[in-house]
């Protein structure tokens, strides 16, 4: 037994006007179901993953974590102000500024530099003597 009920819907999907024959309808067709599938499937696989990072997170015991986060940059630091040598990378982050910074510190003749090939090598000194 076939149903002659016409009710006008509004796709759950494309948001066009539609004629459903069933109650239950909820697509304009079935391209407009198949994505709205896809969508959900795809939003399901990245609140599984965002579940999942959040636990591995949680989990995680917090003197490994505080170690893990802290670590690189003590160690960096101290590192960099053993070192008679420094890059433009080393000496924006020993400085707290931008490489751009750096980079217009030179060209302005504020502070010298050694070429060594490619590579562009800043003294400490010349670090230190900044700020006399």
């Amino acid at each position: 037994m076939s149903s002659t009920i016409k009710l006008p819907k509004f796709c759950n999907h494309c948001g066009k006007a539609f004629i459903a024959q069933k109650t239950t309808t909820q697509f304009c067709g079935h391209p407009c179901a198949s994505r709205a599938y896809k969508q959900r499937k795809r939003e399901e696989k990245v609140s599984a993953e965002f579940k999942n990072q959040q636990s591995k997170i949680v989990s995680a015991a917090p003197a490994v974590i505080s170690e893990t986060l802290q670590a690189p940059q003590a160690g960096n630091q101290t590192n960099l102000r053993d070192k008679e040598f420094l890059s433009i990378v080393e000496v924006a982050a020993l400085l707290g500024a931008s490489r751009w910074t750096i980079q217009r510190m030179i060209k302005s003749k504020r502070l010298p530099v050694a070429k060594l090939g490619s590579r562009t090598i800043i003294k400490r000194t010349a670090i230190d003597n900044l700020f006399n």
